[in-house]
């Protein structure tokens, strides 16, 4: 495990590199999106960072994207070097799972290849 501040993408990158390709890895990046909106907005905003990370757009990722915005710009910033492409497999946010709509955080899971 890796725990990060606030720094560059690119020396997130440079990290996740150090383990990009090695056999039996698996590189996971965990944060929420957005937080305590209510359904509707978070569902907007939930939708346009997930729009950024499908165009590696790390760039314009903000602490209002996603709390984990520093390891999640390194892996974009990494998978643009490499040419690799993000897919959305889900996106949905507390409201869908708990139940509670006024004041919810945005979930999305993706796969990389």
């Amino acid at each position: 495990m890796i725990v990060v501040g606030d720094c560059p993408a690119e020396q997130i990158e440079q990290l996740l590199e150090l383990f990009y390709g090695t056999e039996g890895t698996l590189i996971v990046i965990s944060s929420d999106l957005s937080h305590f909106h209510d359904y509707a907005t978070a569902q907007r905003l939930d939708r346009e960072t997930s729009d950024k990370i499908e165009r590696l757009d790390y760039l314009h990722l903000n602490y209002d994207s996603a709390c984990g915005r520093v390891p999640v710009s390194g892996l974009l910033s990494l998978a643009q070097k490499k040419s690799l492409q993000i897919e959305t497999i889900d996106l949905r946010n507390s409201g869908d799972t708990a139940g509670d709509k006024s004041r919810v955080v945005g979930y999305g899971a993706y796969v990389i290849n």
